[in-house]
C-alpha cells in the first residue's frame, strides 16, 4: 500500500519510528510581537528583567527534572544546555546594560540581543546549527512572555497527534503528559532536539513535512508512519483497517522477535554473521543490549557529544567511553573518531566553504592533533578491558593511517608520562566510505586490524549525487552497479589479508540488500539499536549458499533496475511474508 502515491499523503522525514492513527492538533505557537519605545523607570524595568529570568529558569528547572525522569540524564542536558545559556553572564550584562545605557524596553532589548545569536545559527548552511536556532527561539519566547506576565498556553486534549510548524524539546515532554500519539511539523531535521525527545520517548515523530499545517484541519484523522516518514490526512477505510491490522502485526511480531534475542545470526546452512549495533545517543546501548546485540559495530562520537556546549576534554570522554566499554563488556565496541564536517558538527568553530569534499574526518583531525589527541588518550585510559576498537573515518590514502599510528604512540608517551593507568592494546580500523579507499581496501587492509563500509558517504561519493540534495535524490542508488562491485571489491580486499570487514551504513538494516551483503561475504552487519532483531531473523532465513550465487549475479548486472529486481524477486519469494508488518 505504501508505494503508492496517494492524495491524501504527506511525506516527510521519518524521525521517530512507530505507527499511531488519531486525531489531528494544530498547535500554533505565539510568537510574543515585540516593538520599541523608550522607557522612564529604568530601575523598574531591570527589576522586572530580574523576575522574568527567575521565573524563566525555575520553568526550565521544572522541565529538566521532568526530562531526567523521562528520559534519562544524558538526554536531559539538552535543556540543561538552556539554562545555561539563561545563566551566560555576558548575555545577562548585555542586557542589563543596553536597558540602562539606551532606556528601551526590556522585551526589545532582549529579543534584539538574543536574536543575533539566533541569526548565526540560522543562516548557517548545516543542518545542526539551524536546529539548534530552534532552542534559542524557545528561550528568547520564554524570557519575553515572563516579562509579560503571560502564562505559558500548550494544553491540548488527551490523545491527539500534534501537528505544529515547529516543537521545541519542552512542547515535546510536556505534550507527553497528555499521552500525544504522534508528531507532525512543517520544519526540522532528524538532529533537531524535539526529534531526539520524540525518539526517547517512543512517540512516532515525521518532521519536515513542509506543509502540514497548511494541509491538515483541526480533528482530521491522521496516521502517521515513523518508520517511512508518512502521514496520510483523512484515511479511508481501506487505510484505516490495512494501518490498523499493521499495528496488531507489529505488536505480534515484536512479541516473536523478543525469542532471538540470546540467538546467534547464522543462516540455515551454517554461516555466522555478527550482528551489532550502532550508538549515536547514549541511551541507545541499552536497546540494543536488550536486543541481544552482539557488540557495539560504530559509536559515533560526534553525535554522543553534541550537546556538550564546549568541545568535550579528555576526563569527559574519558567518563563516556569507560561507561560504554564497562556496559558492553566483555563484548567489543568499535569507537568512530570524531568524524567532524558535512553535515555533522560539535561545538567549535569551523569555517568551510566545502565541507563534504573538504576539511573533514580525519584529514580535519590530524591537522588539529591535540584535538585528536584529546580523544585517542581518552579511548586507551577507557580501554581497560581491552574490549574497545578505534575507526578513523574518511580516510582516502594509507599515509594518513600512517600518521594516525604516530600519534597514538604519542598519545601512549604521554599517559606513560602523566602516570595514568590505560591499555595501548587497541586495534586499529579504518571507514571505507571514500572511492580511493574502496579501490584501495585490500591495500589498506595491511596496516589495519578491521574495516567498516559506510555506504552512506561511499555510495554518494561514488555517484557525486548529495543524499540531500532533493533535486537529484533519486540518482542516490544503493543497487547501482558500481555500488555493487565496489562492496564485493573491498569485501575480497578484507579477505586477502585476513581483515574483518563490516558494514554500517543505513543499507545494512535494508531487508532487501541483507541477502545481497550477506552473499558478498560480510562478516559483520551493524544496524540502529532497533533493527538488531529483524536483522537477525532476516539472516536466520537465508542460505549462504543460495544468497552467494544471488551476490555472483548481481555483481554481473550492468544496471540499477536489473539488480534491484532481482533482490526484490528473492526478497518476494523468500523473506516479505515475514516482515510486512514493518515494509
Amino acid at each position: 500500500m505504501r508505494s503508492k502515491s496517494y492524495k491524501n499523503l504527506l511525506r516527510g522525514i521519518a524521525a521517530a519510528p512507530g505507527i499511531s492513527i488519531g486525531k489531528a492538533h494544530i498547535y500554533h505557537r505565539i510568537d510574543e510581537e515585540v516593538n520599541e519605545y523608550e522607557i522612564e523607570n529604568v530601575s523598574q524595568a531591570i527589576e522586572e528583567l530580574e523576575d522574568a529570568f527567575s521565573r524563566s529558569k525555575k520553568e526550565l528547572v521544572k522541565i529538566f527534572k521532568m526530562a531526567v525522569d523521562k528520559i534519562g540524564e544524558k538526554r536531559a542536558a539538552i535543556f540543561e544546555a538552556q539554562l545555561m545559556i539563561l545563566d551566560d553572564p555576558i548575555l545577562r550584562r548585555n542586557i542589563w546594560e543596553r536597558v540602562e545605557h539606551e532606556k528601551k524596553n526590556p522585551e526589545f532589548v532582549v529579543n534584539d540581543e538574543i536574536s543575533k545569536y539566533q541569526k548565526l545559527m540560522t543562516v548557517s548552511d548545516v543542518e545542526y546549527m539551524q536546529e539548534r536556532s530552534y532552542d534559542i527561539e524557545d528561550i528568547k519566547n520564554r524570557i519575553i512572555r515572563n516579562l509579560r506576565k503571560k502564562k505559558l498556553i500548550s494544553r491540548i486534549e488527551e490523545d491527539v497527534i500534534v501537528v505544529s510548524q515547529t516543537i521545541t524539546p519542552a512542547d515535546t515532554l510536556l505534550f507527553n503528559r497528555v499521552n500525544s500519539k504522534g508528531y507532525v511539523t512543517d520544519f526540522g531535521g532528524l538532529t533537531s532536539h524535539a526529534a531526539i525527545v520524540a525518539r526517547s520517548l517512543g512517540i512516532p515523530a515525521v518532521v519536515g513535512a513542509h506543509d502540514a499545517t497548511s494541509k491538515i484541519t483541526d480533528g482530521d484523522v491522521l496516521i502517521v508512519d515513523g518508520f517511512h516518514g508518512e502521514v496520510i490526512i483523512k484515511p479511508t477505510k481501506e487505510q484505516l483497517d490495512f494501518y490498523k491490522k499493521k499495528i496488531e502485526k507489529l505488536n505480534l511480531y515484536d512479541k516473536e522477535l523478543r525469542k532471538l534475542k540470546d540467538l546467534p545470526a547464522v543462516t540455515n546452512d551454517g554461516k555466522k554473521i555478527i550482528v551489532t549495533a550502532n550508538i549515536d545517543l547514549c541511551d541507545e546501548l541499552e536497546i540494543a543490549v536488550n536486543n541481544g546485540t552482539e557488540g557495539v559495530g560504530l559509536v559515533r562520537t560526534e553525535q554522543i557529544f553534541d550537546l556538550f556546549t564546549a568541545f568535550p576534554d579528555e576526563e569527559e570522554q574519558y567518563e563516556v567511553y569507560k561507561k560504554f566499554a564497562e556496559r558492553i563488556y566483555p563484548l567489543p565496541i568499535i569507537i568512530r573518531a570524531f568524524d567532524i564536517g558535512g553535515d555533522k558538527v560539535l561545538p567549535i568553530d569551523l569555517k568551510e566553504p566545502n565541507p563534504f569534499l573538504g576539511w573533514r574526518g580525519i584529514r580535519l583531525l590530524l591537522d588539529n592533533p591535540e584535538l585528536f589527541k584529546l580523544q585517542i588518550k581518552a579511548i586507551l585510559r577507557a580501554n581497560k578491558h581491552g574490549n574497545i576498537k578505534f575507526m578513523i573515518p574518511m580516510v582516502a590514502a594509507i599515509k594518513e593511517i600512517k600518521s594516525t599510528k604516530e600519534l597514538i604512540l604519542t598519545a601512549i608517551e604521554e599517559l606513560e608520562a602523566e602516570g595514568k593507568e590505560f591499555n595501548a592494546n587497541l586495534k586499529l580500523g579504518v571507514m571505507i566510505e571514500v572511492p580511493s579507499a574502496a579501490v584501495m581496501a585490500n591495500k589498506f587492509a595491511k596496516y589495519v586490524d578491521f574495516m567498516s563500509i559506510g555506504t552512506n558517504d561511499l555510495i554518494q561519493y561514488l555517484l557525486a549525487v548529495d543524499r540531500g540534495n532533493e533535486i537529484v535524490s533519486d540518482l542516490y542508488q544503493e543497487f547501482h552497479p558500481s555500488v555493487v562491485r565496489s562492496l564485493d571489491l573491498i569485501i575480497k580486499g578484507g579477505k586477502s589479508q585476513g581483515v574483518m570487514t563490516t558494514i554500517c551504513g543505513e543499507m545494512a538494516a535494508d531487508p532487501i540488500a541483507i541477502p545481497l551483503l550477506v552473499g558478498l561475504g560480510l562478516d559483520s552487519i551493524s544496524v540502529n539499536a532497533a533493527s538488531i532483531l529483524q536483522t537477525k531473523e532476516i539472516i536466520r532465513s537465508l542460505n549462504y549458499e543460495e544468497v552467494k550465487k544471488l551476490a555472483e549475479e548481481c555483481s554481473e548486472m550492468e544496471t540499477e533496475c536489473e539488480i534491484k529486481e532481482k533482490l526484490k524477486e528473492y526478497y518476494d519469494k523468500n523473506i516479505k511474508d515475514k516482515f510486512q508488518t514493518i515494509n
